[in-house]
């Protein structure tokens, strides 16, 4: 069978708070999320490929030796951008990690962003792209930045301090072809539509999978990256997505 996606999984549905109300917030994620790119991974991994910039300046612009990490990592497509950096990878989806486990010789595990499995204070850098997204409640996704930041070394000043480059999709694209804007609803549900090709019956049928986003309003990225225990040392938007840098603050928020 080939696996072929369609533009119309940029053609949304509004999510209301009381859709996600219904089951445990956990659970919702592993049905609207989780779930969903352990099925389409082979082809979700097909179409992601090109480093987005802002990614690619921060990777680049990373000391030699640097070590950090990439939570979230899809396909693992940005694991050799730098070759003199060292990335431990991780996602939800096994059979994402099991593509970017191929990216030698990066590590790659499967790991929840709210239970990540690695030493605190550790790391040079880390880099999280379009994953906080995901989480469905304000409380989960600053949880999620928390954990990342106290992975990071401490420091007094940026240059002592580890660096997280953290990017999700914004509100604000009415220029792009999915069109959403200020005024639209944050929780949406976006289809992926993959069509499947038979060889022998050349006939083709399409499935429908919906996973969950939280689309960010401008500054509101920066303030959950403040209210969990972080310090933006830059930001933008790029792309439709929002994106911002962030240290360790003196008092960093912990995981409860």
């Amino acid at each position: 069978m080939h696996h072929q996606g369609s533009p119309e999984h940029y053609q949304c549905t509004q999510l209301s708070v009381d859709d996600r109300s219904k089951a445990n917030s956990s659970a919702y994620e592993q049905q609207h999320v989780h779930n969903i790119y352990q099925q389409i991974a082979p082809h979700f991994s097909s179409t992601r490929y090109k480093p987005w910039p802002i990614v690619e300046s921060f990777l680049n612009g990373l000391a030699d030796g640097s070590i950090g990490l990439d939570v979230g990592c899809g396909n693992g497509k940005y694991l050799c951008v730098n070759p003199n950096v060292f990335m431990v990878a991780s996602d939800r989806s096994e059979a994402l990690v099991n593509i970017a486990a191929k990216h030698e010789p990066h590590s790659a595990i499967v790991a929840d962003i709210l239970m990540l499995p690695h030493p605190a204070s550790f790391f040079d850098f880390a880099i999280s792209v379009a994953v906080i997204h995901h989480l469905s409640t304000t409380p989960r996704r600053i949880l999620a930045i928390a954990a990342i930041l106290e992975t990071l070394k401490p420091g007094s000043t940026s240059a002592s301090s580890g660096k997280a480059l953290l990017c999700v999709w914004a509100l604000e694209q009415k220029e792009s072809r999915r069109g959403w804007d200020q005024d639209d609803e944050q929780d949406v549900m976006v289809p992926w539509i993959m069509r499947e090709k038979s060889v022998k019956e050349n006939e083709k049928s399409a499935k429908t999978f919906h996973r969950y986003y939280h689309l960010y309003r401008s500054g509101e990225l920066q303030s959950d990256i403040s209210a969990a225990g972080g310090t933006v040392l830059d930001s933008g938007y790029e792309k439709d997505n929002w994106w911002a840098i962030a240290m360790r603050s003196t008092t960093c928020v912990t995981q409860g």
